[in-house]
C-alpha cells in the first residue's frame, strides 16, 4: 500500500499535497517556536532573574510570527520540490527498478 507507484498527477492532488506540506511547515515552527521559548525560560530561571511576559509570550511576538512566515514559506516550497521528483520526474519508480 506505502511502496505503490504514485498516481497520476493532477491539479487537485498537488494543491492538496502543497497545502499539506504548508501545514507541516507551520506545525514544526510551532513547535520550534515553542523549543526556544523553553530553552529560553529555563535559562532565564536559572539565572535568578525576574521575566515580564508580553501577552503571555515570553519571546517577542515579531520573532514568533516570522518564524510561521518561515514555517509556512518553507513548508510549501518544500512541497513543490517533492511534488516534482516523485510525481514529475518519478525518481522513486527509476530507483527501485534498478
Amino acid at each position: 500500500m506505502f511502496f505503490n507507484e504514485p498516481g497520476e498527477a493532477s491539479k487537485w492532488k498537488r494543491n492538496v499535497y502543497l497545502l499539506a506540506s504548508t501545514i507541516l511547515g507551520i506545525l514544526l515552527s510551532g513547535i520550534a517556536a515553542r523549543l526556544m521559548e523553553i530553552n529560553y525560560l529555563s535559562r532565564i530561571a536559572n539565572r535568578g532573574n525576574v521575566m515580564l511576559f508580553n501577552d503571555n509570550y515570553a519571546t517577542l511576538q515579531l520573532l514568533q510570527g516570522l518564524l510561521l512566515l518561515f514555517g509556512a514559506t518553507g513548508g510549501f516550497f518544500l512541497g513543490r520540490f517533492w511534488w516534482r521528483k516523485i510525481y514529475i520526474e518519478r525518481v522513486w519508480i527509476k530507483s527501485r527498478k534498478h
